[in-house]
């Protein structure tokens, strides 16, 4: 067996602090925490030691109090949202404005093999088009007209073939999410 350096149990105290240190309320870390504001409410009032997946993300934020700000989906955002995805882990949002061809990224993994544009952390408007096009079939390929008449689509349109394929791929888990 293979031993951690996380602690076995925390305490309602370190809970409250260590929510309160990140500036949540306790419906906010109950959302951060996948549970309820009453689960919270609970171990907050609590004198008990309690155990469970609660202590390892505690250990978390303890460690690394910007991680709520790091995992937090930015509200100001422009026309189009696309969420990059690897099964059903949010890697890279990208926001754009098509007509002013501007692009934006957050990244939500260190991980540069699941990053959406890798060490590129600030694309340009051509990147993005890449990128949209490398979750399409090519151009070039044979038949494209039946392929595209399959997904009612008109023309070769990497946006308007995602929103129909989602960006998936054979070979591989991610795909795309798109807000409008």
């Amino acid at each position: 067996m293979t031993d951690y350096v996380i602690p076995t149990f925390t305490t309602g105290k370190e809970i409250k602090k260590t929510r309160q240190k990140c500036g949540m309320t306790q419906k906010e870390f109950a959302a951060f925490a996948g549970c309820s504001k009453s689960t919270v409410e609970r171990w907050e009032m609590s004198d008990q030691k309690i155990t469970g997946p609660i202590v390892t993300l505690l250990d978390i934020l303890k460690r690394d109090p910007d991680m709520v700000e790091k995992m937090t989906i930015p509200k100001d955002r422009l026309k189009l949202r696309l969420y990059y995805m690897y099964d059903d882990m949010v890697c890279t949002i990208i926001d754009v404005d098509e007509q002013k061809q501007k692009v934006r990224i957050f990244n939500y993994t260190a991980n540069l093999m699941y990053r959406a544009f890798g060490r590129n952390t600030e694309p340009d408007f051509k990147d993005y088009e890449e990128f949209l096009e490398s979750r399409c079939f090519p151009r070039t390929r044979d038949k494209i007209k039946l392929e595209l008449k399959k997904l009612d689509i008109p023309f070769y349109d990497p946006i308007l073939i995602i929103e129909k394929t989602e960006g998936r791929m054979a070979d591989d888990d991610f795909w795309i999410k798109i807000e409008r």
